[in-house]
Parts: C-alpha cells; sequence; structure tokens
C-alpha cells in the first residue's frame, strides 16, 4: 500500500507543472538573492566569473526524497567545495523549517528559503501545488543555465551534477 501511495504521489507531483519549460540551456539564469536559515545572504550572480553553481530545487525538506537528495550532497560536499562548485538548494519552505532539515540531517552546503516563490516561479520550477518541482540547473561561471536536470534521481543527484559541474570548470 505504501509503495502504491509513493508512486501515485510521484505521478500527481509530476503532473503538477513546474517543469522549467520557461527556460532553455544558453539562456541567463535569472538572478536571485535569497537568505539561508541562518540569515547569510546569496546572490547567484555573485558567482559570475568565478565558479560554476548548481542551483536545485527540492519541494519540501524533511521528506524522503528531498532528505535522501540533500544527505546525497552533504556526503560528497568536499568534492564540490574542494572544485570551487557552489551548490544551492531551494525551496519554498520557511527558513525555520530549513533550519530543522539542516540541523537534522547535518547538512553543510546552503539551503535557500524562497518562502515568497518568487525566485522558484522565475525559474519555472514552482509546480501548481505551491511547492517547488524537482529540477536543477547548472550555471557556467558566465551565468548562463548549460544544464537542466528534469527528472533527477535522488539517489544519484549528487554525482551527476558534480560531474556536470566538473565539466564547467
Amino acid at each position: 500500500m505504501k509503495t502504491i501511495l509513493l508512486l501515485l504521489s510521484l505521478i500527481f507531483l509530476n503532473s503538477c507543472g513546474g517543469t522549467a519549460d520557461n527556460l532553455s540551456v544558453g539562456n541567463n539564469a535569472p538572478d536571485f538573492t535569497l537568505q539561508d536559515s541562518q540569515n547569510n545572504v546569496y546572490t547567484l550572480s555573485d558567482y559570475k566569473g568565478k565558479s560554476p553553481v548548481v542551483v536545485y530545487f527540492y519541494p519540501k525538506a524533511n521528506t524522503p526524497g528531498c532528505t535522501t537528495e540533500a544527505c546525497g550532497i552533504r556526503d560528497d560536499y568536499s568534492k564540490f567545495n574542494e572544485n570551487g562548485i557552489a551548490i544551492f538548494g531551494i525551496s519554498v519552505d520557511s527558513k525555520e523549517d530549513i533550519k530543522k532539515f539542516v540541523e537534522e540531517h547535518s547538512l553543510n552546503f546552503p539551503l535557500l528559503s524562497d518562502a515568497n516563490k518568487e525566485v522558484t516561479e522565475k525559474f519555472g520550477a514552482l509546480n501548481n501545488l505551491g511547492v517547488a518541482s524537482r529540477i536543477t540547473f547548472l550555471v557556467d561561471k558566465e551565468g548562463k543555465i548549460a544544464n537542466i536536470i528534469r527528472d533527477v534521481d535522488v539517489n544519484t543527484h549528487a554525482n551527476q551534477v558534480y560531474e556536470l559541474a566538473k565539466k564547467l570548470l
């Protein structure tokens, strides 16, 4: 029964919009300024000319898929950091919910709150349920979208985005 409910919810979430059809490889990535749960401010354009950036959207903190995805990045974060690859997870969760998520799973990279949903909408990742669809953007050093991953496998996401980002160095 649990498996059937999981499959139905995945099908439902995938049919709820948030496919980032408004953006394509080669487009300028929409700039944003968001805060993490500690009120640190991150602006995408600050990385222009410096490093590639992985921007991944996830539906909800502390849910099974989002936890698997975030913990995979946590476990591989040293590779990103050593190579100067910035990575941000973005959801429409409040800073308080993100703080609990970060603390509970010892996450070591910035998770940003887009509670007003503006950035998620600019990236075309906001679905009809009002949460982010699971979509990842790789932004090159020039601020252009180099890859869009619309079919994210949470179990292999960290390795996949690391390998793609390495090619942008």
